[in-house]
């Protein structure tokens, strides 16, 4: 089954209708490069409308279907998301962006439940760096 399938399937699942605009928009999110803005939806999908793009681009997240990238720039950027929690490295040189599952918040977030009287229901965690493609570059370009 292909990755728009599995996304359609998992939409009329939850009682969501695929229109003619939900789907194209979903090939657009599925033909999107590893990591795009709604913008770039927005240019693969250029019949759908604007709200249409933002109002589904909410839904794929509250579905995990999409997860959100914040790049180092302040910049929003999202990805189909194949796995549950994760979190993403970032790199400041290509962009490239990887996933990371390991994620050992809990007593933190557990205190600050303590300490504010909030009610936890989620994070969101970036970490930025230079991958090791970038950093192998990096040292070839410096002369000795």
């Amino acid at each position: 089954m292909s990755d728009l399938d599995l996304i359609i399937q998992r939409l009329e699942l939850r009682g969501h209708r695929i229109t003619g605009s939900r789907r194209r928009l979903l090939e657009a999110v599925v033909a999107a490069p590893a990591h795009f803005t709604v913008d770039d939806v927005l240019r693969l999908a250029p019949d759908v409308g604007r709200a249409t793009v933002f109002r589904t681009m909410k839904l794929l997240l509250d579905l995990n279907v999409v997860c959100r990238v914040l790049m180092e720039d302040g910049s929003l950027h999202y990805r189909l998301s194949t796995r549950g929690h994760h979190h993403h490295l970032v790199c400041r040189s290509c962009g490239r962006v990887e996933d990371f599952a390991t994620c050992d918040v809990s007593s933190l977030v557990g205190e600050l439940a303590r300490n504010t009287a909030y009610q936890i229901e989620g994070h969101w965690l970036e970490v930025y760096g230079r991958c090791a493609s970038c950093r192998s570059l990096e040292r070839a370009e410096v002369p000795v």
